[in-house]
């Protein structure tokens, strides 16, 4: 009957273990009939267990009673509801408001949980949740901390110190350099010893942030300091380590359980290769690179680790493979990953119904032999980003949103219509995930799923991610870390799709008016955001054949899953003809460098009067916590310096002028 579960599906179902389950059903507290020699319970039964009986997960857990969420977007929403589901009391603090909760203060953090009546906290990923002084902080305040111990955090949170373990574990890394020693002069030396390519990257945190990759190594000093602020920024703490950078490995990762008892168990391994900046785009289970021979040493690899140290909660043991099948260990993530649902999709696990259970006391309840999982599950990550212009950030105003639905569709979202995305938070706005009973269907489902999906009102990577599931090296599994430094932008151009005339004609509509011409439609002069101008003859009574949607004087139409903003075309400007003109007389003139993302200025490095070339570095912008630096578009003198730094500036904001 479609209402009723085996114990397995029942266990899944409300987080418990599928012993549990058994052991209900065979001291009469859970009623389940059998069919053809099978236990079957009835969705009512285990929900109402689930929700009061004093056998069941929620009385168990009962000293997690209300549960704090120091996070904020899709891991807090996405919290909230195991939460919901196992009847925790779940507090999510306000980030963005008059009142917003500094998520990078333990001290504030700590006090709005105890102001809040919580009794436990769960740190997501990112801010403080890699942070040992942050558990020690937590559990000292009486409060229970959803994650491993802080010993554990130290140990393998610290990739130096991750690294100095492996190895004495026998587990392999690659050439480099963890010792406690940062001096320039010290760093310099071990770089020497190394050679180039490497890749330098902070001792602390994750997400790709301050990593750097030196092909020359003269250009060490500058990617040291860059490195260090953006370390100092993000994690605080600059302590550097210095890795054989490995030309075209895939990125392999394992996710491990372990409990406050000594067992601990792998749930398989995902493949995260295809990335840009190092930080991941599109994650998979199983990867299609993996054997049965490789994946057993991932994965005892893994596991050793977690031991050594005395791992609690969920973790994972990051990889990177070589063709010739040589493993190196990255580095261990010391909490709940961004992409842990493909695996909870081949699993049918809870993995945050997993933490809450083992931060409750209780144990894993199954062994090795009790993962079994089945079919495929891939994701990817929406961000508020211009992956055209180089992946930079983008801020804007949900205006129009449509999320995907149906079989194998998963949306972890943490924005909803009419959401504002500004510059002070990680761009990432959902993860849209789908699973089949293989790789093949998995994709296909997850290429509909995007084609269905709509956001309107700024930037996105989703006509990227459009491009990126129909690429030949996505399709047959062979995507490296470098895939997409090698194939985006697509054929070698900036990757701006035109736009069609449905789009301007869509805009047209909504935006009305338009001159009136003898025997003809009245037309209208609109101009798109990268500054395209069309007349547009309006066609009275179409129907649209693009999503748009009008607000305030602005049409945000569709075009392949990119937003593109439409408006009244400005009225003729003496100045910008007077430059276009003095531009075609003179081959040249006057070259606005203009700010390519919101952000604030980190560093003017030229003054008016200095001589530029292509490619130098004019100003340094920093939002996210991630730097970026603003080049010269041609060669010339610097006319005009419109920036200083800590000015904070909006994508487009003239920065200086360049005389040819």
């Amino acid at each position: 009957m479609p209402n009723e579960l085996s114990p397995s599906e029942a266990a899944r179902r409300i987080g418990a273990t599928t012993r549990t389950v058994q052991r209900w059903i065979a001291n009469g507290t859970l009623p389940a009939r059998r069919v053809g020699g099978r236990w079957r319970v009835a969705i009512g039964a285990i929900d109402a267990l689930a929700q009061g009986s004093a056998d069941s997960p929620r009385e168990q857990r009962s000293a997690i009673r209300a549960l704090f969420i120091a996070n904020r977007g899709e891991i807090a929403a996405r919290i909230s509801l195991t939460c919901a589901r196992l009847g925790i009391s779940a507090i999510v603090p306000d980030t963005d408001g008059p009142d917003a909760l500094d998520l990078l203060s333990i001290g504030a953090v700590v006090k709005a949980t105890k102001d809040a009546g919580a009794d436990a906290l769960h740190p997501g990923f990112g801010f403080l949740a890699e942070s040992a002084a942050f558990a020690e902080a937590v559990t000292a305040a009486g409060i229970r901390w959803v994650g491993p111990p802080p010993a554990a955090i130290r140990a393998m949170g610290d990739k130096a110190s991750a690294r100095r373990l492996a190895r004495e574990l026998g587990v392999p890394t690659l050439p480099g350099y963890d010792g406690m020693n940062q001096s320039d002069k010290a760093l310099t030396a071990a770089a020497a010893t190394i050679g180039a390519p490497l890749l330098v990257k902070p001792s602390a945190g994750g997400g790709g942030k301050g990593m750097r990759i030196v092909g020359d190594l003269a250009q060490l000093p500058d990617a040291l300091a860059a490195a260090r602020r953006e370390a100092r920024a993000a994690f605080g703490d600059d302590r550097l380590i210095l890795e054989r950078f490995l030309e075209g490995p895939r990125h392999v990762e394992v996710q491990v359980l372990f409990d406050s008892h000594g067992n601990g168990v792998h749930l398989g391994e995902r493949d995260c290769s295809i990335q840009r900046r190092h930080q991941k785009v599109l994650e998979e289970t199983p990867s299609p690179a993996v054997d049965p021979d490789t994946r057993r040493r991932l994965t005892d690899a893994a596991l050793a680790l977690g031991h050594a140290v005395g791992y609690v909660s969920a973790g994972t043991c990051e990889f990177l493979i070589a063709d010739d099948g040589t493993l190196a260990f990255l580095e261990m993530n010391t909490r709940l990953q961004v992409e842990h649902p493909v695996t909870e999709a081949v699993t049918g696990r809870d993995l945050v119904a997993d933490q809450l259970r083992i931060a409750a006391g209780e144990p894993l309840g199954f062994d090795q032999a009790d993962i079994r999982p089945t079919g495929h599950a891939i994701e990817v990550r929406l961000y508020a980003e211009d992956a055209e212009a180089g992946f930079l950030p983008a801020t804007g105003r949900i205006e129009a949103l449509r999320w995907p639905s149906g079989d194998g569709i998963r949306v972890d979202a943490g924005v909803g219509l009419g959401a504002e995305i500004g510059g002070r938070f990680d761009p990432m706005l959902a993860k849209i995930i789908a699973a089949g009973p293989d790789r093949a269907t998995a994709l296909s489902c997850l290429t509909t799923a995007l084609d269905e999906t709509l956001v309107l009102g700024l930037t996105t990577n989703l006509s990227f991610l459009h491009w990126l599931v129909r690429r030949p090296e996505v399709i047959d599994g062979e995507a490296r870390i470098d895939t997409l430094d090698r194939i985006w932008p697509a054929d070698g151009t900036d990757g701006h799709a035109d736009i069609p005339a449905a789009a301007w004609q869509s805009a047209g509509r909504l935006l009305g008016g338009g001159g009136w011409r003898l025997n003809a439609r009245p037309t209208i002069r609109l101009v798109a955001d990268d500054g395209t101008e069309q007349d547009v003859a309006v066609a009275p009574g179409s129907v649209d054949a693009v999503q748009s949607v009008l607000v305030e004087g602005v049409v945000h139409v569709d075009v392949g899953g990119r937003s593109v903003a439409i408006r009244h075309a400005p009225p003729p400007d003496v100045d910008r003809a007077a430059k276009a003109a003095a531009a075609h007389a003179q081959g040249g003139g006057p070259a606005e460098v203009v700010a390519p993302m919101p952000g604030s200025v980190l560093t003017v490095h030229v003054a008016v009067g200095d001589t530029v070339a292509i490619g130098d570095p004019v100003v340094t912008l920093e939002a996210m916590k991630m730097e970026h630096v603003v080049a010269a578009t041609g060669p010339g003198r610097i006319a005009e310096v419109e920036v200083k730094p800590g000015d904070q500036v909006t994508r487009g904001a003239s920065l200086a002028t360049i005389e040819a």
